[in-house]
């Protein structure tokens, strides 16, 4: 789906009253209860937790407000909290606080920062914090009572969870940074789509995981409104790859993927790659590694076919494996060629990538890894007359390869990834939290599946393994365009993956294995979304 201004949603929220007939109070009942779900199916012993609803007077508020009475309805006993005098609200706010107050009538009423000191004391005993204090409409940094309260926030978000309604308060909807306080959440639950200025700059420091919640706008609508380029990644985006698989489909039919990966020592970044690619779907995947590496590699998947070339004598490959034609013998037929993870950063090695970047246009490449090591004195060299290449580098690898620094990179994620796709006429996928995805005509996908227990060594492997079986699949017919798009498909379903894996295992002992075991079920998970989308329309 698009990604939206703050004028744009305002707009969106206007004519599904004025065009749709949708009145704005449902619009407000659909997002609180949105909340209320979502904390519902996260804690399965949510009647046991101490939450603590803060609510503002304008229509975040509002919405806090509905959240805290479905709350109620599930079995909790929130504590709710509301910065302004009743008579302050207006419109819909006001309706649903006198809604709030016939189930729960105890709704502490906080007017200046000495009655906050004096009422806050149930803050430090919550489990969950909902902060409903500011939405989208925030103009420069928050003082004052609210700025107390965010700062309180804050502090105390060690060892509770906090959920921001529709945006973290203070943080600015349509800026690259906010100003002044803002709350660091754990989840933001936002309303019809993503705003610009969550998903820009330092803006995944506050939102934390992002959940997009349909409240009854019509897809449509957001596409008529949108005007600019950023789309979000999410299952109506690739409809197109939820296709079932013809019955008399063979092997053939899935494509041939070829995986140039691994060294002595480093064989397991060919197996990840290799074994993904064949649970992402290709039909046939073989690994061209090292002589040496061969047997590790040949004894981990049997499905996976191995061919060697030929080696350095530290165990890497050799530019001699290009003589003769035996590397281009290997290429002929496939769909798909993704090249440099665990293939080492020695010199032989890296000219050898090198030259078969540039030399085999006629596959699409994913490169990876070493693979972008090998240009970082040579990003010139990336730019190709034709052809399809996607390039992965996470921020340190994007800062070598561009001469800027890692923190630069990171505060102009869109714009880098912009900039680069458009230099090298590539896709680029500009790794990290809300991974973005740019094509060379500057359309960009971002992503906010996954989450930081993916950090750990081979996640990077299984990505390219996925996007080179995804590729082999799908990617005959595809121009530029439908290239960036499936390969935004394939960063989207290895994140899923790893949330998967994430809610199986936990953070800290997440392996990069994990992902592949969860592949199945993240592609259960999306043809279900998918359906669920196409059935709403």
């Amino acid at each position: 789906m698009k990604i939206l201004s703050t004028s744009e949603m305002r707009d969106v929220d206007r004519l599904c009253t004025d065009r749709f007939s949708i009145p704005s109070l449902t619009l407000m009942e659909n997002a609180g209860h949105s909340v209320a779900e979502f904390l519902q199916n996260r804690f399965k012993n949510l009647g046991q937790r101490r939450i603590v609803v803060l609510c503002g007077k304008g229509n975040n508020g509002g919405d806090g407000l509905v959240a805290a009475r479905h709350l109620f309805e599930f079995g909790t006993k929130p504590t709710v909290f509301l910065f302004a005098a009743p008579e302050e609200l207006r419109g819909d706010a006001a309706t649903n606080h006198e809604r709030l107050r016939k189930l729960l009538p105890a709704i502490q009423i906080v007017r200046s920062p000495g009655e906050w000191h004096s009422l806050k004391s149930p803050l430090a005993n919550a489990d969950i914090i909902v902060d409903a204090l500011l939405g989208t409409g925030v103009r420069g940094p928050v003082e004052g009572l609210l700025a107390d309260v965010i700062d309180e926030v804050k502090l105390m978000r060690r060892g509770r969870f906090v959920l921001a309604v529709d945006i973290p308060s203070g943080l600015a909807a349509d800026a690259l940074a906010t100003q002044g306080p803002a709350v660091s959440a754990d989840v933001t639950v936002t309303f019809t789509a993503p705003k610009t200025g969550m998903l820009l700059g330092n803006a995944a420091d506050f939102v934390g995981q992002l959940v997009v919640q349909a409240i009854g706008s019509p897809p449509a609508l957001i596409e008529e409104i949108g005007k600019g380029k950023l789309r979000w990644s999410e299952p109506r985006e690739f409809q197109q790859f939820a296709a079932p698989r013809a019955p008399g489909g063979n092997k053939g039919d899935y494509g041939h993927a070829l995986v140039v990966a691994g060294s002595v020592g480093k064989s397991g970044a060919a197996v990840l790659a290799s074994w993904a690619a064949l649970r992402a779907g290709a039909g046939l995947v073989t690994v061209a590694t090292p002589e040496p590496a061969v047997p590790s590699i040949a004894a981990h998947t049997p499905e996976v076919m191995t061919e060697p070339l030929a080696a350095t004598t530290q165990g890497t490959v050799s530019t001699s494996s290009l003589d003769g034609g035996l590397f281009a013998s290997l290429v002929k037929g496939k769909r798909a060629l993704a090249i440099g993870p665990g293939l080492s950063t020695n010199a032989e090695t890296q000219e050898f990538i090198r030259r078969v970047v540039s030399g085999h246009r006629e596959v699409p490449i994913v490169l990876d890894a070493d693979g972008l090591n090998a240009f970082d004195s040579n990003a010139a060299e990336l730019k190709r007359a034709g052809g399809l290449l996607a390039l992965t580098p996470h921020p340190g690898e994007m800062s070598r390869l561009i001469r800027r620094s890692t923190a630069d990179v990171q505060s102009h994620r869109v714009e880098v990834a912009v900039e680069a796709a458009a230099e090298w006429n590539a896709c680029v996928v500009l790794k990290g939290q809300q991974t973005v995805v740019a094509s060379p005509s500057g359309e960009v996908f971002i992503n906010s599946t996954g989450n930081a227990g993916m950090g750990t060594a081979g996640t990077g492997d299984v990505l390219t393994g996925i996007l080179a079986g995804l590729v082999s699949q799908h990617g005959r017919s595809l121009d530029a365009s439908g290239f960036a798009q499936l390969i935004a498909f394939g960063v989207y379903l290895h994140g899923l993956a790893g949330d998967i894996a994430y809610a199986d295992h936990g953070e800290a002992p997440l392996m990069a294995s994990d992902l592949i075991h969860a592949l199945p079920r993240a592609y259960q998970t999306f043809f279900a979304r998918a359906e669920e989308e196409r059935l709403r329309g």
